[in-house]
């Protein structure tokens, strides 16, 4: 738990670029970036890692990503979803007990579980395994009616919510991960015009 929240709390953002599984491109991988921001005002940094598509290592990739950069004074992860690069479902009680660090899952569309379970079902042989880790993520909350919702791991939902709010900069998303989303699209753009 966090005594008092800074206006200047130290937050890492995750997000994933876009794919195709057409694409050539990286051979069945896609950018994970991480972007460090002290609230919702400056960057400090920007870490990176590449993550399989549909794969099993988004939540080592994290605790890489946050336990191997210079950035020792984070505070708490933010991520953008539970799921990246398709259904690679993040560990969110490992992340946060491997790192030491609360995590909030801020989600735009409040996601329909029953829906993601039967497409689990339907595409994976491990799909228990992975439908244990969406369900072990904590209560789907509402912050802005219909518009933001969030999920938090490791602090209570007052923390998660001011969190949130601090962060926010121009957007309904909070900045880190936002900037997470724009580097991580640009990135994957980039490469493919390459291919």
């Amino acid at each position: 738990m966090i005594r008092k929240v800074k206006p200047q709390i130290r937050v890492i953002g995750f997000d994933d670029g876009t794919f195709s599984f057409k694409s050539k491109l990286r051979k069945g991988r896609t950018i994970l970036v991480g972007v460090v921001m002290k609230g919702s005002q400056d960057v400090v940094g920007v870490v990176t890692r590449w993550i399989e598509i549909d794969g099993k290592d988004s939540t080592e990739k994290m605790i890489d990503a946050v336990n191997n950069s210079r950035f020792k004074d984070l505070r708490v992860i933010m991520l953008k979803g539970i799921t990246y690069a398709g259904f690679n479902v993040v560990d969110v009680e490992r992340l946060s007990k491997e790192t030491g660090l609360p995590v909030i899952i801020v989600i735009r569309k409040k996601p329909d579980l029953r829906a993601m379970e039967d497409a689990l079902r339907k595409h994976f042989s491990d799909a228990d395994e992975r439908i244990a880790l969406l369900r072990k993520a904590g209560e789907i909350r509402e912050l802005i009616p219909g518009k933001v919702f969030y999920q938090a791991y490791g602090i209570p939902p007052h923390q998660a919510e001011e969190i949130i709010k601090l962060t926010q900069k121009s957007s309904l998303i909070p900045e880190p991960l936002r900037l997470a989303h724009m580097i991580a699209s640009a990135v994957i753009t980039g490469e493919s015009k390459k291919e």
